[in-house]
């Protein structure tokens, strides 16, 4: 049996002291870094809608070309299975969740001028 040489195993064991002390000292991530995580989770989750909403406008395109192609070569075509309609998803927009709560909170209140009357 082949034994390992104990510089090799003193020197995996030191590898393996420094890299958890350094992961162990990683700080919290500040508030920054958070909310630009959060927008950089949105983006793609809207990135995502557009991507599905581009994938449903091509196969409805395919599938009312085929319908056009059979009908054309005198086939008999049954009717397209009612689908959804295609939501556009618009413009990614970021609204950060403080800021959101925020004027809800303002425009929720009644004004104290009004009540006086």
């Amino acid at each position: 049996m082949k034994r390992t040489p104990p510089r090799t195993t003193t020197f995996a064991l030191l590898l393996a002291a420094l890299v958890g002390a350094a992961v162990a000292k990683l700080p919290a991530p500040s508030d920054e870094a958070k909310a630009k995580a959060a927008e950089a989770a949105a983006k793609t989750a809207h990135a995502g809608k557009v991507d599905a909403y581009k994938l449903c406008l091509s196969m409805d395109k395919v599938a009312a070309d085929y319908h056009a192609k059979a009908k054309a070569a005198g086939k008999d075509v049954r009717p397209a299975a009612e689908t959804p309609a295609c939501a556009d998803p618009g413009a990614f927009v970021y609204t950060p969740p403080g800021a959101a709560s925020a004027p809800a909170a303002a425009t929720s209140a009644p004004p104290a001028a009004a009540s006086k009357g």
